[in-house]
């Protein structure tokens, strides 16, 4: 037994070494699945672990965090705070985001405003965070944050102003002592005067007092860090802070590994749709290691079938495929671990760890290697040879070994009924129904999966139907009867064939029409968004709108600028409606108009009398059921503090519509400006939308708003005192609606630059899949094509007949896969997408571009089958006929 087993092993392992090009194909299909699903768990892994420890060095390691669902709050509510019998320490944090810029020479200050320097900021200035701390409680709660003099530095240099001390990302992007920062329209000197040791991205520490003078939050606070003491209760200390007579509504606490959930949750779907598309991939895979060993098994029908009369057992033939399968499973998840690990660490360098998703902003990861997760997904591919070596292993086993030595063993049986397949395609669209678990769409994942392996397994049926009604209709033809007729007798083998393919084109077409079909939906709703002519902001992201804004004065100056017709604004902030997630924005803008205004989902509806009106994102809808025409009370809490002299009557707010949103994947709110401004007694600006008189002059209003910006520049800085530079006008950027909706798409593009990638490999596979097949089939059909000469047929008309067999195979496998493709497109748009990031979409089909894939998978099934049949249709094809093996 054991001699047998040797030999056996040795008959496997030369079989897969002689046929290196058929077995290339399932290795490089198994590889490509485990590297792609591999390096995006890698990069996201790797981001994840790197933010995580820099928000642990930046927060310290407090037990709580006390923070307003909006803004900040009065640094009054630190004293009730500390005094509490469950806290131990308690400090006191202003946290803001800004941009900072190296500090000109002194010669090169503007002595006017007519001195505008008509570059952007965006080439100059740096994001950064500001912490204004207390430097006499840090070591015991935050000591990465303790501010670290320079060597001779008077000790007092922690209290004054003006004086930041610096991280090593913002060390290294701002190498100069001389610094500005930006608050409203003003840039204000500091002076570097040490270091700190905090991580992440750039990163500036200063004083608590100084801070609230530089910025003008005079009494301000955005969070309170707080060490219980030993024994204390959350939920007691809780319970006992809102009992404190005229406690705000809007404080929360929270655990600082909060902040680390937030983030995880807004990449989470991103990078689980990521590792399914990778993974389908590998399901892919699977099956064209199911193709060829199939056909490997009816090649050695013969030879299975005389190992069976020297003793081979069924189940011992059925061990020797599935041995194969696992070789090449084993071969496959080696070369894609390794793989994925490069493409893992490539990504990271080009792409900063998001995949150009966006996410995890000023963090640059470094590659963190898992040997669990290699094993896993190793694993995986193993699992997906073996699952797809399986059938033909069946085979195998339950070969007549008498039949097979006389060349009857591969007779085809009476057809199989698909009943089966319907039961798949069936059972796919109820799970298409299901709601997500746990914010995912597993319901639809398995759907998709259930959907491809009903169609798949149907493809001899529908092979079967197609070409039996097209039969009668070649049949005075020789050549194109021979093509039909064999593809129409040998269906099984036929789907065995093309599953590959099919396989591979169905995810192409389907990521085709998902991806046509978002960007066109990206670019309706900016055609919505954008009707202005031209925008201004000062503030790039929604971080830094409580430093970098317009006052309602410069605002109604824009308006008096020759050549501007009409001035909209409007103010974005951010709210924590829940620890547990990212924060959502809100927007206060002119809303009398709400149709015009935003790209509103059905109709709006009218508000009782006394209620608010706001307009939700659908993420809004989904996440925090937020239904039309509804009360939504978490919004209350977060205005619920009123300016002096207002009533303490909590406002009353009611969802008046539902608008889509592509920009904020975890929600927006609408709230009229009027409104917002009698709630907050907030009035500040972050964007302006110009509308342009019809002869102006984009370059002329420019230079005008700049002017404006310097003179409100040059009256901020008499009326707080302070140093500044007095050239506000570069403190702004203009951007026309073309130029935001380009720079828009290219964003979009980028974001989906892996799935164009996907559906490029997914192509790859397939037609490396149908070249191997094909060469098998042919080299094994010698015989026939001897016969064939025999009856007169020449070399040319036998190269015609085996490309006829090659499109009439590919064409069904391309009608089938782009069927399938449309099938999974749909689950895509309209049930993975809407329940992994919250907003719906038109579907669009490109035919034109889908027609295209569809006739080059065609063609290359063509010309593969026919460069194949070259070499078996040769003049010793001849001599094929006499061989009796």
């Amino acid at each position: 037994m054991a001699v047998l087993r040797a030999l056996l092993a040795t008959y496997s392992w030369q079989e897969l070494k002689h046929h290196p090009w058929r077995n290339a194909a399932a290795v490089v299909a198994v590889m490509l699945g485990v590297a792609l699903a591999f390096s995006v768990h890698l990069i996201n892994a790797s981001a994840l672990s790197e933010f995580s420890q820099a928000v642990r060095s930046v927060n310290g390691q407090p037990d709580l965090e006390l923070r307003a669902a909006q803004g900040s709050f009065d640094e009054a509510l630190y004293a009730r705070v500390a005094a509490q019998p469950q806290v131990a320490l308690a400090s006191p944090v202003l946290e803001l985001s800004t941009y900072a810029w190296l500090a000109p020479a002194p010669s090169s200050a503007p002595s006017s405003a007519s001195s505008v320097d008509a570059g952007t900021p965006a080439a100059a200035r740096l994001a950064v965070r500001v912490l204004g701390v207390d430097a006499l409680l840090l070591p015991h709660i935050a000591p990465s944050l303790m501010p670290v003099p320079r060597e001779g530095a008077d000790r007092f240099v922690l209290f004054a102003p003006g004086q930041v001390f610096l991280n090593a990302a913002a060390r290294e992007r701002l190498p100069s002592d001389d610094l500005q920062l930006q608050t409203g329209l003003q840039r204000v000197d500091v002076k570097v005067a040490g270091s700190v040791a905090a991580g992440g991205g750039p990163l500036l520490v200063m004083d608590l007092g100084a801070a609230q003078d530089l910025f003008g939050r005079g009494g301000a606070l955005t969070r309170i860090d707080l060490r219980l003491r030993p024994g204390a209760d959350r939920e007691a200390l809780t319970q006992s802070l809102q009992a404190l007579p005229g406690w705000p509504a809007q404080m929360s606490l929270s655990e600082p590994s909060d902040a680390a959930q937030r983030v995880s949750q807004l990449s989470r779907a991103y990078r689980v749709n990521l590792t399914v598309l990778a993974l389908v991939a590998l399901f892919t895979g699977a099956f064209l290691v199911f193709s060829v060993l199939s056909l490997s098994v009816a090649k050695r029908a013969q030879q299975f079938a005389l190992l069976g009369v020297l003793g081979l057992t069924g189940r011992e033939r059925l061990q020797l495929v599935l041995w194969e399968s696992l070789a090449l499973g084993l071969l496959g998840s080696l070369l894609g671990v390794a793989l994925g690990t490069g493409l893992a660490a490539l990504a990271l360098r080009v792409l900063g760890g998001d995949l150009g998703g966006g996410y995890f902003a000023g963090v640059a990861p470094t590659l963190h290697w898992s040997a669990s997760a290699a094993l896993l997904y190793g694993g995986l591919g193993v699992a997906a040879a073996v699952v797809g070596g399986w059938w033909p292993a069946r085979a195998a086993q339950q070969l007549p070994p008498a039949q097979s030595l006389k060349g009857l063993g591969a007779a085809l049986g009476p057809a199989r009924k698909p009943w089966w397949s319907l039961a798949l395609l069936l059972a796919s669209g109820a799970l298409a129904l299901l709601p997500p678990v746990a914010g995912l769409a597993l319901g639809a994942y398995f759907s998709v999966a259930l959907l491809l392996v009903g169609g798949i397994s149907a493809l001899p049926a529908l092979i079967g139907l197609l070409y039996g009604r097209l039969s009668p209709l070649v049949a005075q033809r020789a050549l194109p009867m021979l093509a039909v007729e064999r593809a129409r007798r040998v269906r099984e083998s036929a789907g065995v064939a093309v599953s590959g393919v099919v396989a591979s084109l169905s995810l192409a077409v389907a990521l085709t029409i998902m991806v046509a079909s978002f960007r066109q939906s990206v670019t309706d709703w900016l055609d919505v968004v954008l009707p202005a002519d031209m925008y201004v902001r000062t503030a790039a992201s929604t971080a830094a709108s409580d430093t970098a804004y317009f006052t309602p004065e410069f605002a109604a100056r824009v308006a008096q600028v020759p050549g501007v017709a009409r001035v909209g604004s409007q103010r974005v902030t951010s709210l924590l409606l829940d620890p547990l997630r990212p924060a959502v924005a809100l927007i206060a803008r002119d809303m009398q108009d709400p149709a015009r205004a935003l790209p509103l989902v059905g109709t709006a509806v009218q508000v009782p009398a006394g209620a608010i009106a706001i307009y939700v994102s659908e993420p809004m809808r989904d996440l925090y059921g937020a239904e039309l025409g509804r009360v939504f009370e978490p919004l209350a809490p977060a205005l619920a503090s009123p300016v002096p002299g207002s009533t303490n009557q909590a406002p009353v707010f009611v969802v008046a519509g539902v608008w889509r949103d592509y920009a904020r994947q975890f929600g927006a709110i609408a709230i009229d400006q009027r409104d917002f401004v009698r709630l907050t007694g907030d009035a500040r600006v972050n964007d302006l939308a110009l509308w342009l008189d019809a002869d102006a002059r984009e370059d002329s209003v420019q230079q005008a708003v700049r002017e404006h910006a310097s003179l409100a520049g040059i009256a901020g800085s008499k009326a707080s005192g302070a140093a500044t530079q007095t050239n506000s006008g570069e403190l702004i950027e203009f951007a026309s609606a073309r130029e935001i909706r380009a720079t828009s798409l290219r964003i979009f593009d980028r974001s989906f630059a892996v799935t164009y990638w996907l559906q490029a490999v997914a192509i790859a596979i397939g037609l490396f899949g149908v070249a191997a097949n094909f060469s098998a089939q042919v080299l094994a059909r010698r015989k026939e094509f001897g016969l064939l000469a025999h009856l007169g047929l020449t070399r040319r008309q036998v190269l015609t007949v085996v490309a006829g067999e090659g499109a009439a195979w590919t064409v069904m496998g391309s009608l089938a896969g782009l069927g399938l493709g449309l099938a999974v497109s749909v689950v895509l748009v309209h049930v993975v997408n809407p329940q992994s990031f919250h907003w719906t979409m038109d579907l669009q089909v490109p035919w034109l571009r889908l027609l295209a894939l569809c006739s080059a998978v065609v063609v290359a099934g063509t010309v593969t089958a026919w460069l194949a049949g070259r070499a078996a249709a040769s003049a010793d094809a001849v001599l094929a006929v006499k061989e009796d093996w």
